[in-house]
């Protein structure tokens, strides 16, 4: 990495880091409990660039590396996940799938108004009998004179009720294999489309989650992302890099952790001295900031090739399944070490834990990364 790059890099945390500080830290109790933030936070977010991250200045983005997105990510997910999440789905999976995938005219349409935080994106490919069998979609797209007419459901898709476009997978080739899925650019005002349950989740409440259904949703045939039959191809390699942003959000979650739990850990007092001054805390806490350097290591690297233009598949899901692991541990470490306290909802710690959890599941669950890396590993 140059000197002017690492540069770039501490800049871009400095800003981050203040702006998570100052306007998002104050609400995130509030904003946990009611289960959603103003919209206006994207928009800010979409001011200083980390809503179009990932994407070239051409189309209104700021056009930054897979090393700075990572930084961003994990900046935002040690102050609140839930803002994490949201910055990564709509720049990682939705965004990334126009810009990568995308005609020149859908990138011309979506593309600006994405990267600047006036609207937000969703990536539809979780179904209820398709969630880590996502060959299995069974919502359909059928040709005719005007384009496409979808059909079916999806779940447990980010910003499902609060977003404007969607990129969506069906099925075009009735009782085929994954060959047969293909990727569609859908504006969630179009007819047919409509907001199922919206999902009370345990953590990252901030950002929103529900599903989504269409009936009789027709789009015109410029609604197409790429290649018919590419779609199950594409999710697949999107998600390459949206696991990375995952591992790096996962990492900056379990930072948040450890560092509530030493800064307690230095007040606490018990039998006369800080709780920091027993062995079994210090030894507690060493763990915990060796794990989040090893994830944050393996996440950069992940990123790094990511940057090179190689394959990341084994990277990613190593770094994602490592990271997000982590995270769930070092966060419950943290609610130990704050013992009584770290049950309650007046310490940040407990929610660093409930957050962390969804980071093993979305987005390719534990089970699912070992299973790409032993493939990776061995074939088959």
């Amino acid at each position: 990495m140059t000197t002017e790059c690492a540069d770039s890099l501490k800049e871009c945390r400095e800003m981050v880091r203040g702006f998570a500080r100052s306007e998002i830290a104050p609400h995130v109790r509030e904003w946990d409990e009611k289960a959603g933030c103003p919209f206006e936070v994207f928009r800010r977010l979409g001011g200083l660039g980390m809503m179009g991250i990932l994407v070239p200045e051409e189309y209104g983005g700021v056009g930054l590396s897979y090393r700075h997105y990572a930084m961003i990510l994990e900046e935002l997910g040690a102050v609140e996940g839930g803002i994490g999440l949201s910055v990564a789905a709509h720049n990682s999976l939705c965004t990334n799938h126009v810009q990568i995938y995308g005609s020149e005219p859908q990138r011309r349409a979506w593309l600006p108004r994405l990267a600047s935080g006036e609207v937000l994106g969703a990536w539809a490919l979780t179904e209820p009998e398709a969630g880590s069998d996502s060959g299995a979609t069974k919502t359909t797209a059928v040709r005719n004179d005007k384009g496409w007419v979808l059909n079916g459901s999806k779940n447990f898709i980010t910003h499902a009720s609060v977003g404007e476009v969607a990129v969506v997978m069906a099925r075009t080739k009735p009782g085929s294999d994954h060959h047969g899925i293909s990727a569609f650019l859908v504006p969630l005002k179009t007819p047919g489309v409509s907001v199922g349950k919206h999902e009370d989740k345990v953590g990252m409440r901030v950002s929103d989650t529900a599903s989504l259904n269409f009936e009789d949703c027709q789009v015109g045939g410029d609604a197409l992302l790429g290649k018919e039959g590419d779609g199950f191809i594409q999710a697949m390699e999107i998600l390459d890099g949206g696991r990375i942003s995952i591992a790096a959000l996962s990492v900056g979650i379990a930072r948040g952790a450890l560092d509530a739990a030493v800064a307690y850990a230095k007040e606490r007092r018990q039998f006369g001295k800080p709780i920091a001054a027993f062995q079994a805390i210090r030894f507690k806490l060493a763990d915990m900031a060796t794990a989040v350097n090893a994830a944050r290591l393996l996440t950069e690297r992940a990123a790094d090739e990511k940057d090179r233009g190689g394959k990341t598949t084994l990277l990613s899901a190593q770094a994602k399944v490592y990271a997000s692991e982590v995270a769930v541990r070092v966060g419950e470490d943290a609610v130990q070490v704050l013992g009584g306290y770290g049950y309650c909802k007046d310490y940040p710690v407990e929610k660093f834990w409930r957050d962390a959890k969804l980071c093993t599941i979305g987005e390719g669950t534990s089970e699912i990364q070992r299973l790409v890396i032993a493939r990776e590993l061995i074939g088959g």
